[in-house]
C-alpha cells in the first residue's frame, strides 16, 4: 500500500468517527447542532467548530499551491504538477478529451443538482430538519473517500480509469456541501461559497490550462507515472 493510500484509509477512518460521533449528538445532544442557526457559529462553542475547521482547511488545501497530502488527482491544476510529453502532443486530441470529459461532468452536475433540488423539498416541507442536512453533509464527507478508495459511481458517467485523470475531483466539497445551502446560518453558507470558489478555481483552470488535466499532454497523469496508487488496480496498469 503507497504512503498516499494509507493516510486516506486514515483519513476514512477519521471520517467514520466523525459520522457516528454526529449521529449520536443528534440523539443525545442536538443542542450540538444550534451552530446552525444566524450567526450562533460566534456565540457558543460546538464540537462542530472543530468540523468546519477541519473543512475550511480541506477546501484550502486545493486552492492554495502547499505541499501536502493530497493526491496529485486534486492537484494537477497547479503548475508544479504538469509534465510535459517529451514527444509532439496531438492537440486535437487533448481538446477532444477535455470536450467529452465536460460532456460527462456536465451529466454528473445535473444529477447532483436535482439530487440537491430533492433534500431542499424535503427540508421546506418539514420532512427533515437542518440536523439532518448536516449529517447528509458528513455522509457525502465519509462518501468522498469510498468513491476514492474503494467505487466510485460517477465513474460509471465519467468513464475516467482512475481519480488521478478525474474531471470533477476537486467537485468533492461543492457537492458535499451543496445541501447546507438551504439552512443559511454562517457555518452553512461560508462552507458554501469556500467549496464554490474551490471550483470556479478548478474549472478556470480547465480552462485556461487544459493541457495539465490530460494524460496525454500531462504524463504526471499516466500510469507509469504513478505514486499515488490510490487505485485498486494500481499494480496490473503499472506492469502494462
Amino acid at each position: 500500500m503507497s504512503k498516499i493510500r494509507r493516510n486516506y484509509f486514515i483519513r476514512f477512518i477519521g471520517r467514520i468517527i466523525v459520522l457516528i460521533i454526529s449521529i449520536f449528538l443528534y440523539f443525545f445532544q442536538p443542542t450540538s447542532f444550534d451552530i446552525l442557526n444566524g450567526w450562533n457559529f460566534f456565540k457558543s462553542f460546538s464540537i462542530f467548530h472543530i468540523l468546519w475547521i477541519i473543512w475550511f482547511i480541506d477546501v484550502l488545501a486545493q486552492i492554495i499551491p502547499i505541499k501536502n497530502k493530497l493526491s496529485i488527482g486534486s492537484l494537477k491544476l497547479f503548475a508544479k504538477h504538469f509534465k510535459p510529453s517529451k514527444i509532439p502532443v496531438n492537440i486535437e486530441k487533448v481538446k477532444k478529451y477535455l470536450i467529452d470529459t465536460t460532456k460527462s461532468a456536465f451529466k454528473v452536475f445535473i444529477l447532483w443538482t436535482l439530487l440537491t433540488i430533492c433534500i431542499g423539498f424535503l427540508y421546506f416541507n418539514n420532512l427533515i430538519d437542518k440536523k439532518i442536512i448536516l449529517l447528509i453533509s458528513i455522509l457525502y464527507y465519509v462518501g468522498d473517500l469510498v468513491c476514492v478508495l474503494i467505487w466510485c459511481p460517477f465513474r460509471l458517467i465519467m468513464k475516467n480509469k482512475c481519480c488521478t485523470t478525474c474531471r470533477i475531483f476537486n467537485w468533492d466539497h461543492l457537492m458535499m456541501f451543496s445541501p447546507l445551502i438551504f439552512i443559511g446560518g454562517f457555518y452553512a453558507i461560508s462552507l458554501v461559497i469556500i467549496a464554490a470558489i474551490a471550483w470556479l478555481i478548478w474549472e478556470i483552470c480547465i480552462l485556461i490550462y487544459p493541457e495539465r488535466f490530460s494524460e496525454i499532454s500531462n504524463i504526471s497523469l499516466q500510469c507509469s507515472e504513478c505514486t499515488d496508487k490510490l487505485c485498486t488496480q494500481y499494480c496490473k496498469k503499472l506492469k502494462k
